[in-house]
């Protein structure tokens, strides 16, 4: 006999509102009409699907996937490891999690990213990674550093990692971003404010994880990312709901 699964209402009090006049583009950006529901066809819910052919083995290294022969990134080294969960804590396996980030200067590897900080010849900023049987999936990167942004006179973004998870199809791609706990830039990031709730804030937060650290070598950090429910973590491609 199968129990019936539970249903979680969606908390519309932990999203942040679309217009929010502390994080500048927002005024522009934010809709000025009612939201419209739009159905998928079955082509984007369903294809096309990954598979662990589509990854190499060292697509989740970010200390070697673009650097030199017997070179390394500039930083400090880190583990960003997690699960990623159902609303039941269940695991959900097979996911194709991809990540993208400032090297540890705080700059992208983009041609329209002018800061200051040098690029560094041997950090690309991206990786990529499939979970396993348990939902876990981890990286080996450099702690990312913050960077200043065009909001208002000084402000500036704290560290953070890109996250980007699909399901079986493109359609179902959702995409946040994870923090590093401790960081004193989260509490003023003009971004981060306009989450309501401090809960989700703390869920966007990747704590310290002395377990997983590999002694003389790298600090390991811990992010689950849970996609529905009471704890879902926020998603910044459907802020509607998860």
């Amino acid at each position: 006999m199968t129990s019936p699964e539970q249903f979680y209402q969606r908390d519309w009090s932990i999203h942040p509102p679309a217009y929010s006049p502390g994080y500048k583009t927002s005024v522009a950006r934010s809709p000025s009409y009612s939201k419209i529901s739009l159905d998928n066809s079955v082509g984007e819910l369903t294809g096309p699907v990954f598979g662990h052919s589509d990854i190499d083995a060292g697509d989740n290294d970010l200390l070697t996937n673009f650097a030199q022969p017997g070179q390394s990134p500039i930083g400090e080294r880190i583990i960003l490891h997690g699960r990623v969960l159902d609303e039941n804590a269940r695991p959900v396996p097979n996911t194709l999690v991809e990540i993208w980030q400032a090297n540890a200067g705080g700059r992208y590897r983009h041609k329209k990213d002018t800061y200051l900080a040098p690029i560094d010849p041997n950090f690309g900023g991206c990786g990529r990674t499939i979970t396993d049987e348990t939902g876990a999936f981890a990286f080996r990167t450099v702690k990312p550093g913050a960077y200043p942004w065009r909001n208002f006179v000084n402000n500036w973004r704290p560290a953070h990692i890109h996250v980007s998870v699909f399901g079986s199809g493109f359609a179902q791609r959702l995409i946040t971003q994870c923090y590093f706990q401790g960081d004193p830039l989260i509490p003023i990031c003009p971004i981060v404010q306009t989450i309501p709730d401090p809960d989700a804030i703390e869920q966007l937060t990747a704590t310290l994880d002395l377990n997983a650290t590999i002694p003389l070598d790298t600090v390991a950090y811990k992010f689950d990312i849970v996609l529905r429910g009471r704890r879902s973590t926020l998603f910044e491609n459907r802020l509607e709901g998860n």
